[in-house]
Formats: structure tokens, C-alpha cells, sequence
């Protein structure tokens, strides 16, 4: 792997992978803990959390979220230490953060629109789903599976 764009490309899409992670496993705590986000006066997380668009058949959408960000470090790692061929990580990766990312679209539609309430945490997830989506597009365009530019 370079050390130019697409290592940046992988680090910073762990990095966003993690923080996706600690901001989902929170958002799950505080949703079966039953306890109050700490939002500091910022946005309204209990309209958020306390809705009914935040489970799905009783499962917290942040838990699904978790489990999401999980499966990204997973096929990042995977990718590194040769578990998984960079090509289909890569895709892998993309698809899940197209998923993520339309379904963080649909989730602040109803934040604004609906419930009229942002969670300042649910925003950190959302941006950081998306700049993974924007990442894993810079990684499939630069580079094929061993890590040439394309065309090159």
C-alpha cells in the first residue's frame, strides 16, 4: 500500500470508523440504560432517542449502527493484513457506507421534517458515515486491488 493518498484514504476511514463506533455504542447505552444523552444544551437527543424512529423491532438503531461500524473496521483491517482481498473490501466498504449513508439521509430527514429535534450525536455518526462513503470512492478510483492507479 502507498503511503501517499490511498494510505491516508485508509487511515482516515478507520479513524471515521472508530468514531462512528464510540458515538453508536454511546447512543445504544444511553438508549437501553434508559439514561439522558449529554448534549451540553446542544440539539434535543431525548426527542431523538425516545421516538419511534430510533429502534427497529425493538433494536436501537444505534446498536445496528455499531454493528455497522464494526463490519468497517473489520474489512479495513481485513484489507491490511491480507484476510480479505483489497478489491473486495474496498467494495465492500463502499456499499456498506452507500448503505449507511442513505440511511443517515433518511434518519436527519426525519430529525428535521418529523420530529423537529437534531441529535448532535446522531450528526457525528451521519458525517462520519459519509465521509467514509466519500473515502472508500477515493480508494476504488485511484487504486485497483494491488494498489496502482488506475489506468497506470
Amino acid at each position: 500500500m502507498k503511503a501517499g493518498g490511498a494510505g491516508a484514504a485508509w487511515w482516515a476511514s478507520v479513524v471515521l470508523s472508530a468514531v462512528g463506533l464510540v458515538d453508536s455504542v454511546y447512543l445504544t447505552w444511553i438508549k437501553v440504560a434508559n439514561r439522558a444523552a449529554s448534549c451540553a444544551g446542544i440539539g434535543d437527543c431525548e426527542t431523538v432517542n425516545n421516538s419511534r424512529f430510533s429502534e427497529i423491532g425493538g433494536v436501537p438503531i444505534a446498536l445496528l449502527g455499531a454493528g455497522a461500524y464494526v463490519l468497517l473496521l473489520l474489512l479495513l483491517v481485513g484489507e491490511r493484513r491480507g484476510w480479505i482481498s483489497a478489491e473486495a473490501s474496498r467494495m465492500a466498504v463502499f456499499g456498506l457506507a452507500l448503505a449507511g449513508t442513505l440511511y443517515s439521509l433518511y434518519l436527519t430527514y426525519v430529525e428535521i421534517a418529523i420530529l423537529r429535534a437534531i441529535c448532535p450525536f446522531c450528526v457525528v455518526s451521519a458525517v462520519a458515515i459519509i465521509g467514509i462513503l466519500v473515502l472508500s470512492l477515493i480508494r476504488l478510483l485511484r487504486e485497483d486491488a494491488h494498489g496502482n492507479l488506475m489506468g497506470g
